[in-house]
């Protein structure tokens, strides 16, 4: 535990929140996050693709379809969890299952190093289940919320609200984050090992470094979530701990029943006890208007994202480990 708590990522995220919390000028421009966070997508969608060129479709089936069982079963459980305890009401529910039963892109690279530091082998075509988990949930989390009588009367009155499921689907599939991953998935399956070699130098030696610098910036924006968190309550604190937990430890589990090896396996738990920050707030907003966004956001990047990088993904390796 004392070795994460020293790793380099953390202490960025650490470095971040602390200049975020003492008011700092600290601030990387929106120009330099924006590129930051386009090459992470497309470095994790690229060595995605170039491994999933080498595989063949047997090793990825029984994954691939214990991921797709997370990415249904956990935003229903969310939901229920946020509407009979957290006393949340339809549209904020909704708004928690999808970002919780979504996942993080930089959680999802954050959890790859650490399991590189540990020597643990795992497979190279995870990045896909990063894909196929990032959907279903949002989608799920969707229904749902139009399902009750509450939500048809709110899609009766507002026209966002009432678009149709092909319409959330085509924003879901085209925003920014999954678009880039795919993008970056059929660049590398069509290219394959050979012609992705001399790209090497830049999207994979230096990829540890250049997240760092977008974990520093999600340190300051996890600072700046804390007022939000304050007024959620106690619920949303002691959720956004727990539900990694519980969920990761599924995670893990499944990961190993399907066939994945261990280092695969903690990719998997971290996957499912990570939150959504970029992809599920933008499709809830068009989705559900209504659905105050932020509350799920500052739980994610305020609460379950510094949670993983500092204890969550040692237990899930920990867990891994005992149950393999």
């Amino acid at each position: 535990m004392l070795e994460n708590l020293l790793d380099p990522l953390f202490l960025f995220f650490v470095v971040g929140f602390a200049g975020g919390v003492l008011r700092s000028d600290l601030k990387l421009p929106d120009a330099v996050y924006q590129l930051l966070s386009t090459y992470l997508l497309l470095a994790i969608g690229l060595k995605g693709g170039v491994q999933l060129a080498q595989v063949s479709a047997g090793e990825i089936v029984m994954p691939a379809l214990a991921t797709l069982g997370l990415g249904l079963f956990v935003p229903v459980v969310v939901f229920a969890v946020a509407m009979r305890i957290g006393k949340l009401g339809r549209a904020d529910a909704a708004s928690l299952a999808a970002h919780y039963g979504s996942a993080s892109a930089v959680t999802f690279a954050a959890g790859l190093e650490m399991v590189r530091r540990a020597q643990m082998q795992h497979e190279g075509f995870l990045p896909v289940l990063l894909v196929l988990l990032e959907i279903p949930a949002i989608l799920v989390a969707i229904f749902l919320h139009r399902s009750g009588a509450k939500a048809a009367s709110v899609a009766s009155e507002s026209g966002k609200a009432g678009e149709s499921y092909g319409a959330i689907v085509h924003e879901i599939l085209l925003n920014r984050s999954v678009f880039l991953l795919l993008a970056g998935m059929a660049v590398g399956f069509l290219s394959g090992p050979g012609r992705f070699a001399s790209f090497e130098p830049l999207f994979v030696h230096a990829f540890k470094p250049i997240l760092a610098f977008f974990i520093l910036e999600m340190g300051l924006v996890a600072a700046q979530r804390m007022p939000e968190i304050k007024k959620a309550g106690v619920f949303l604190v002691t959720f956004g701990i727990v539900c990694p937990l519980i969920v990761g430890a599924l995670g893990g589990w499944l990961g190993l029943l399907s066939g994945l090896s261990q280092g695969g396996a903690v990719i998997l738990a971290t996957m499912a006890a990570s939150a959504s920050y970029i992809a599920a707030p933008a499709a809830i907003r068009v989705a559900i208007p209504e659905a105050n966004t932020g509350l799920s956001i500052a739980a994610a990047l305020g609460v379950t994202f510094p949670f993983n990088l500092a204890l969550g993904i040692p237990l899930y390796m920990w867990w891994v480990g005992r149950i393999g």
